[in-house]
């Protein structure tokens, strides 16, 4: 426990942070940083590594397949809470994949129906979601991975970032085909997270289940090198902390039993799928 607590508290001389005007990745001076920051808000933008199989596609039409995705987010704090939602814009709507075999495939990313408030001190939150034209409020505990926290450092909007590396132990799903039937099967996965976070802002909110990780706010999220990233860019002290609040409307669920009832709708999707037909992939 010691040697636990000699890593945690990083020394606070290096955390301090410079106050020229921090720059956008559009170039465009935001709010400068403000010192020990204790509520906000925070947008990010979230790109994905679209894994989509060309074989068998007509070499004009995988050009027009689309390899990456970006959407933007929005995280709210205040001490002890902080709220997490999708920022519908023109720039993040859905991506269609024609496939090799006819299908389409539509990769959606967020709707601004769906929010996650976290209880940063008590460890819990709660997540809106929509399921088959379904109103859903899923239950969690935050499940908290084991960081290494690293002397390296790097300016993120004009605050100090300092960087921590942890695995995430996860599942994924594998397609194959037995006796002309495709098969769908879930399998143990380890995910790689690297963050980078701010001790300037001492509040440990950060992007989707990342909360309450670190005793600070998360600037920039790496995970499997590079497959999904979410970096800010855009820091503000105003915030209207009323509306950092649980979710209401939508059956109380468990996070297993809210998997159980998504899988089954997958199930029945690709049961029920006509050749050629429209699958629709939510990447949030």
């Amino acid at each position: 426990m010691r040697s636990f607590i000699k890593t945690w508290l990083l020394p606070i001389g290096i955390a301090c942070t410079h106050f020229a005007a921090a720059q956008t990745s559009s170039g465009q001076a935001s709010v400068a940083p403000v010192a020990n920051l204790k509520e906000g808000k925070v947008v990010y933008e979230r790109t994905m590594q679209l894994q989509v199989n060309l074989r068998g596609m007509d070499e004009n039409m995988a050009r027009r397949v689309p390899r990456t995705r970006t959407d933007t987010y929005e995280l709210l704090f205040a001490p002890g809470k902080s709220l997490w939602q999708f920022l519908p814009s023109a720039t993040n709507e859905d991506n269609t994949v024609i496939t090799g075999n006819g299908s389409i495939q539509v990769f959606r990313g967020g709707s601004s129906d769906e929010v996650t408030y976290t209880d940063l001190e008590g460890g819990k939150q709660v997540a809106q979601r929509e399921l088959d034209s379904k109103n859903y409020l899923v239950d969690e505990e935050i499940k908290k991975l084991t960081w290494k926290l690293t002397a390296e450092t790097k300016p993120i909007l004009g605050y100090v970032a300092h960087k921590a590396v942890a695995q995430q132990y996860t599942s994924r799903f594998i397609m194959s085909m037995e006796n002309g039937e495709m098969k769908r099967q879930q399998v143990p996965d380890t995910v790689s997270v690297v963050a980078w976070f701010t001790q300037s802002v001492p509040v440990p909110a950060g992007p989707t289940v990342f909360q309450g990780q670190l005793p600070g706010l998360i600037l920039e999220l790496d995970m499997n090198g590079g497959r999904t990233v979410y970096k800010a860019v855009e820091i503000s002290p105003k915030v209207n902390v009323a509306s950092i609040k649980e979710p209401k409307g939508g059956k109380r669920i468990t996070g297993d039993e809210f998997a159980k009832e998504r899988e089954k709708m997958m199930e029945a999707m690709r049961q029920n799928r006509p050749a050629g037909g429209q699958f629709r992939i939510s990447t949030n």
